[in-house]
């Protein structure tokens, strides 16, 4: 039997649909699989998972892997790990491959999802690269645009910020991470390290609007740029209506799991996913396992089978080390 899992591509199974649940055998890498709806428990996962099964692991970033740009040792040693036993990991990300330093990649992957999505490549090769269509493209910047708004454009080469909004954007992200003592300059180096002013960002291609202020809710900016466009909250920005992530409605991390695993070889059961933001919904769904952060919305809980802990306390290694991946 297929699980029952939200069509990522219809809008009215997104964020927000709740009725999901997953089949059990699809849970078979779980000892005690919570039943249909049911409250999503703490990792209590076995490590009798057969090591002649190869598992393909997609990982967040900001939250789930990293802690304010930063990854722990344990997360770094647990993927080298897994990779080592047969295991393909992957990072699966809103962030763009231009935000994606050494410091976060250096344990080394076999692929990288990223801008939600949009780009997606396994082994150095692209599979995946859909930037925004020059109309919309021209509808997002005028609204923006109008509405004095800052924000960078997220491409594959570099961030991109308008060269008149740049030092209010600096100041948006030196806020997020100075809550972060002792590791703010290198967290926010991943941003700042590869962001380019330019005057007109309509020469640009890209995949992804991150919004750090606006001067109207994010709802009405989605609403006044039109069709083809949604939102998310934004990891690296001030919580709150008036900053969040716009891209391409239909497109979600779920499809570059989807064509990953496709080149892989593996099956959707075979997959598993960890996350803690919004943009985690429909992967988080879709995997074979879908595995929260603890102190994830109720949406994501709502979806998930389990829970791990955050990477302050090395939840990543943890739920390896139960799932028997390492």
């Amino acid at each position: 039997m297929s699980p029952k899992r939200p069509n990522h591509s219809d809008p009215a199974q997104l964020p927000g649909y709740m009725s999901f649940t997953k089949c059990a055998q699809c849970m078979s890498v779980a000892s005690n699989p919570a039943p249909a709806g049911a409250p999503v428990d703490s990792l209590t996962m076995s490590a009798e998972t057969s090591t002649t099964t190869i598992r393909a692991v997609f990982l967040d970033v900001d939250g789930t892997y990293a802690d304010y740009g930063v990854v722990p040792d344990a997360h770094a040693a647990a993927v080298k790990a897994a990779r080592a036993a047969g295991h393909k990991v992957l990072i699966s990300t809103g962030r763009p491959m231009a935000m994606l330093p050494e410091s976060i990649l250096g344990a080394g992957f076999d692929g990288v999802v990223a801008s939600a999505g949009a780009f997606v490549q396994l082994d150095g090769e692209i599979l995946v690269d859909k930037p925004f269509p020059a109309d919309l493209v021209a509808r997002a910047l005028a609204v923006l645009t109008a509405h004095d708004a800052v924000y960078i454009l997220e491409s594959p080469e570099a961030v991109y910020v308008p060269a008149a909004a740049e030092a209010r954007l600096r100041a948006h992200v030196a806020a997020h991470f100075d809550s972060a003592p002792g590791i703010a300059a290198q967290g926010a180096s991943t941003i700042l390290g590869r962001m380019e002013t330019l005057d007109d960002p309509a020469a640009v291609s890209f995949a992804k609007i991150s919004v750090f202020e606006s001067p109207v809710p994010m709802a009405d900016l989605v609403e006044a740029i039109g069709a083809d466009i949604d939102v998310v909250a934004n990891s690296i920005a001030a919580e709150g209506p008036h900053a969040g992530e716009l891209f391409q409605r239909g497109i979600s991390k779920a499809d570059g799991v989807a064509a990953a695993i496709e080149r892989l070889g593996i099956t959707r059961e075979d997959s598993i996913a960890f996350g803690d933001g919004q943009n985690d919904l429909e992967m988080i769904a879709y995997a074979g396992l879908g595995i929260a952060i603890e102190g994830s919305s109720a949406q994501l809980l709502a979806v998930a089978d389990r829970t791990a802990p955050p990477p302050s306390r090395n939840g990543i290694a943890a739920a390896f080390a139960e799932l028997g991946l390492i």
